[in-house]
């Protein structure tokens, strides 16, 4: 998508020049704009994640987007894979055109107030020109998405309600639960990887919260299925609250409202390359469903599963890949555990995956995809990089907003 920048020259270079001091004080910028857009207009949390507000990881991201934002100015399509990337979660959560002239306002609000007297008024006049661009451009894409959504067979925008027909215990922290929708009407169908976003009304919480999970089996089976991890305290970090209201308060019978389908980490089931999935903990979900997809429309093409878990006992689906191996010769599993238990029994390898355990098990020209903590994704990606993995086969998901592997 060409996004055409109708901005002057004087504005293009006065935004430029704010680059260094976003490198600086991008972060302080996009922590202030979400306490006064929280604290003016509480009913944005309700689409807004709070979990990430608090661990600071939205700011971060959101910071990191406008630096690159700033950078790219002049040639917006350089950033146009991460407008679409964000996207896919905007339209997802269901954010509308009219949200983006609050968060313009608020957003030059908080520069002003950081940068002080720095931030003359020139910048903050360049900068609401340039915010304007910026959200054109997601605006655009997002009412595409919208389209799409809405369109295809099965499609819907906005939330639908679905009953948990099914809730099934994966391992000590995960489990899967099974949802159709209550209108009894068809299911839009999805691409392996893709996820839902559950729009969870908690008992107790003032607020609504939204949380996106990938479908962790393959489509065409006239139900979605999520596998949820609980995600207790821990660190100091609070116990999830989504998680914790799926596990311990949803039951079979009970109806909860979803999003149709979203996102861009998926399965290519055009390439004909050998597909290696690494997995660590709960990012098997996404992983899972390619597998699936893979043994039932691609038989023949080479499937390497690696799965690191802490151990037996958080290790959802291991009977499941086990029992997908015998079936196709073509899948090899393969299972990393890094503290094994004395019960544990039928792992591969103690401790982490690395890139000489990785040359050995799995082929070079491969396509690969990666999901998990981001400890597990810097090393798997730097393996990958290292070996020589180009990056149209490098393929990984965030859980949560974006970080960095480099």
């Amino acid at each position: 998508m060409t996004v055409k920048v109708r901005l002057s020259e004087e504005t293009i270079k006065i935004v430029k020049s704010t680059v260094p001091v976003l490198a600086e004080h991008g972060e302080a910028i996009t922590k202030c704009f979400y306490q006064r857009m929280f604290a003016d207009q509480p009913e944005l949390k309700n689409i807004f994640n709070q979990t990430n507000q608090k661990a600071g990881r939205q700011p971060k991201a959101l910071a990191n987007a406008v630096y690159a934002a700033a950078q790219h100015i002049d040639d917006l399509s350089v950033i146009m894979p991460t407008v679409i990337q964000i996207s896919e979660k905007h339209r997802s959560l269901n954010v509308k055109p009219e949200h983006y002239p609050l968060v313009g306002e608020y957003l030059l609000l908080a520069i002003k107030e950081v940068l002080g007297d720095a931030a003359t008024d020139d910048i903050i006049e360049a900068w609401g020109e340039a915010y304007g661009v910026i959200a054109d451009a997601f605006i655009a894409v997002e009412q595409q998405k919208y389209h799409e959504a809405f369109a295809q067979k099965g499609g819907w925008n906005g939330y639908r309600e679905f009953r948990i027909v099914k809730k099934v215990k994966e391992s000590d922290v995960i489990t899967s639960f099974y949802l159709e929708p209550v209108d009894g009407g068809e299911l839009a169908d999805y691409k392996p990887g893709q996820y839902i976003t559950i729009k969870a009304e908690v008992p107790g919480e003032d607020h609504t919260h939204l949380r996106q999970y990938s479908l962790s089996d393959s489509p065409g089976k006239g139900y979605y299925r999520i596998s949820v991890k609980r995600e207790d305290e821990y660190g100091g970090n609070p116990a999830g609250i989504v998680s914790s209201f799926l596990h311990n308060q949803i039951e079979t019978g009970d109806i909860v409202s979803i999003s149709a389908p979203a996102g861009d980490f998926y399965l290519n089931t055009e390439s004909e390359n050998p597909v290696v999935l690494l997995s660590g903990g709960v990012g098997l979900t996404p992983l899972m469903s390619m597998l699936k997809t893979s043994t039932t429309k691609q038989t023949g093409r080479d499937i390497h599963f690696i799965d690191a878990a802490r151990n037996g006992s958080v290790h959802a689906f291991k009977e499941d890949m086990s029992q997908v191996s015998a079936d196709h010769p073509f899948v090899k599993t393969h299972t990393i555990y890094e503290s094994p238990s004395e019960q544990d029994r039928g792992y591969d390898k103690k401790g982490y995956i690395d890139l000489e355990w990785l040359q050995e098990h799995v082929p070079q020209h491969a396509d690969f995809y990666y999901c998990g903590p981001e400890g597990f994704m810097k090393a798997v990606h730097h393996s990958l990089k290292e070996w020589g993995i180009p990056e149209e086969r490098r393929n990984y998901e965030f859980f949560g907003p974006e970080g960095s592997l480099d």
